[in-house]
């Protein structure tokens, strides 16, 4: 109790009533806001929200009324967090931009949460109306996944579901697939010069891996934040500036730390030829991930970044030789 919190095996009827009828209340808050949120992009998945705000509505006036009939009018004031030990709802849906998939995941965790906490809250009370209430909350809230697959039936088509299947791919690329691919060619083509150049020039398997290092961690800086400072997202659709700042500067360190990170064996020509053999996995990943996320034909991919990143290692090579 120092807490202030009052134990859940503690909590009169009227209090159990109460804080069920609070979590509903929250419950249907929620829901209504995962579909406004989807409803531009995602019709029919907030169809399916809107439904199920209507569900847990439908359940409140259920506790109101047995709550007027036992204890009257003047319900407590009583929450999850007033309640010490009972479970608590992230506010994930406060986070911009959650994908559809994560969506419909927190739902369905909030369901089974609801369903433990009516099956407690029957085992505890006595009266047999408000048992038997508990108990039939209890079994709709085990039972709110196959309402949510006939909610969905009703308006998840098979032309609605992959529409913002596609939807969803196509922000998941927007947002991360094409500032890290940005990011990736960035930090293995632009590093092969001077890292190359430095190896060749000095023969230094250390000093060539600290000027790797300075590249693509400098690289990877001005890539992230040059990518969260161009555009803000709202009119391009392409979602959250620090979500694509952080996949552009970190896949541009990565791809510059490929080629740098075999200068640490102290043989130079061993360190040298892992870092080729390291380049030309680097930039046929890159090909591959064109081809897979950006629908560009492999031969195509393969000629501009493979051909492209040699003629960039070509140059550091002769540079630095000569």
């Amino acid at each position: 109790m120092l807490s202030g919190r009052k134990r859940f095996q503690d909590l009169s009827e009227q209090e159990i009533l109460a804080l069920a009828i609070s979590s509903e209340e929250d419950d249907a808050r929620i829901y209504r806001g995962f579909a406004a949120r989807l409803r531009e992009d995602y019709p029919a998945t907030a169809k399916v929200f809107e439904g199920m705000a209507a569900e847990e509505d439908g359940h409140r006036k259920a506790l109101i009324d047995l709550h007027q009939a036992r204890f009257g009018d003047t319900i407590p004031l009583l929450r999850r967090e007033h309640v010490s030990g009972f479970y608590a709802r992230r506010p994930v849906w406060l986070v911009e931009n959650l994908p559809l998939e994560k969506i419909r995941e927190i739902a369905g965790d909030m369901e089974a949460e609801a369903g433990r906490f009516y099956d407690l809250a029957a085992a505890r009370t006595r009266d047999a109306d408000t048992r038997k209430l508990l108990g039939t909350l209890a079994a709709a809230e085990a039972g709110h996944e196959e309402r949510a697959g006939e909610l969905a039936r009703e308006n998840l088509t098979e032309e609605a579901v992959e529409s913002e299947d596609r939807r969803a791919q196509r922000q998941f690329i927007l947002t991360w697939v094409q500032p890290g691919l940005a990011g990736l060619m960035d930090g293995s083509v632009s590093t092969l010069a001077p890292i190359f150049a430095a190896a060749f020039a000095t023969g230094d398997t250390w000093n060539t891996f600290l000027v790797g290092l300075a590249a693509s961690v400098g690289a990877g800086i001005s890539m992230g934040f040059t990518e969260a400072a161009s555009d803000d997202g709202e009119l391009s659709g392409r979602g959250s500036p620090v979500k694509r700042g952080i996949a552009s500067g970190v896949m541009t360190t990565l791809g510059g730390l490929g080629h740098a990170l075999p200068y640490l064996i102290p043989d130079f020509w061993t360190a040298t030829i892992t870092a080729i053999i390291v380049v030309f996995f680097e930039l046929w990943a890159i090909a591959w991930i064109q081809n897979r996320y950006m629908d560009t034909p492999f031969w195509r991919a393969s000629l501009q970044v493979v051909v492209g990143g040699g003629l960039v290692l070509a140059a550091g090579v002769l540079i630095g030789s000569g």
